[in-house]
């Protein structure tokens, strides 16, 4: 039963609604143009946290092996950081996790394209194998992105353009320009959650050599890159709110404005790293937030 808890706990439950919101908000427009397919949401769905999942198993056998992950570091201790599940474990269950990547995410292809869209399903395995790979190499091998400052792009283009303007893809079978507004949204805001996760352990990469773009930025710089994301985030989703407003209840989505705000204040009169841990579960929850009543807006 121990050992379950610590599968779980290097799993990061906390991080799956993240990577989700940008699957719920494309399906929301898909289901008020009438293209909504449920197969095609629960394989999306499922695809996307296998995906995170494995990203999560992945960085843990990294950063570990690396040494990234040590007594120096802020935040949460990991599996292999504590020896719990030793690297060759960790090892075979990246290997197994892949294969459960793949199979869902050619079942996706599948059940979305079948043999009509024959060069969409040719374009889209290519990026699951591109997700896949994107996953694994974040802090894994000696030229892992993470290390490299790249990881903040990373994350806006699967978190963001892929996951939005991809699982919209999925139901129409072509891309609606209006959707890059979301998908700026949702990008810009896992990047803000994975900049906050690198400012939290601004030292301890920096002294490990790992070079996120935080450490780059330095402190000060790397928050004012977070107020950017979040305010980019605010403008390009009240936007695309906007473009279909038809009633004030549509616009219930903004109240998790709120959250956001206050929570670019708490960074702004942060001076200790440690505080910044908390925060990174109220932008998770407040991105995810968004997603669903973003999405519920098209129901009214």
């Amino acid at each position: 039963m121990k050992k379950i808890s610590v599968w779980l706990s290097a799993m990061r439950l906390r991080t799956l609604p993240l990577s989700v919101s940008g699957i719920i908000v494309a399906s929301g427009l898909a289901y008020y143009k009438g293209i909504f397919n449920l197969s095609i949401f629960a394989l999306a769905l499922l695809t996307t946290v296998s995906l995170q999942i494995l990203s999560n198993l992945a960085n843990d056998y990294g950063d570990g092996v690396k040494g990234t992950d040590n007594d120096d570091r802020i935040g949460p201790e990991r599996a292999l950081q504590s020896g719990a599940i030793s690297p060759k474990e960790m090892l075979n269950a990246i290997k197994i996790n892949s294969l459960i990547s793949m199979i869902l995410a050619v079942s996706l292809i599948a059940v979305s394209f079948g043999l009509k869209h024959i060069a969409l399903a040719v374009i889209f395995l290519a990026l699951a194998i591109a997700a896949l790979a994107a996953a694994i190499k974040y802090t894994v091998g000696d030229s892992a992105y993470g290390y490299k400052g790249l990881g903040d792009v990373f994350v806006f283009l699967f978190f963001g353009l892929v996951s939005v303007l991809g699982c919209y893809i999925l139901y129409a079978k072509t891309l609606h320009s209006i959707m890059l507004l979301p998908a700026i949204t949702f990008g810009a805001l896992s990047a803000a959650v994975l900049n906050l996760n690198n400012m939290r352990d601004i030292d301890s990469d920096k002294t490990a050599n790992k070079i996120t773009l935080a450490v780059r930025l330095g402190r000060q710089n790397a928050k004012l890159y977070h107020y950017a994301l979040i305010g980019i985030a605010i403008a390009s989703s009240l936007w695309f709110g906007m473009v279909y407003y038809k009633n004030p209840i549509q616009l219930l989505f903004t109240i998790v404005y709120i959250p956001l705000i206050l929570h670019a204040l708490k960074v702004y009169k942060n001076t200790k790293p440690k505080q910044l841990d908390p925060e990174l579960k109220k932008v998770a929850l407040s991105t995810f937030f968004l997603s669903v009543l973003l999405a519920l807006s098209f129901v009214f």
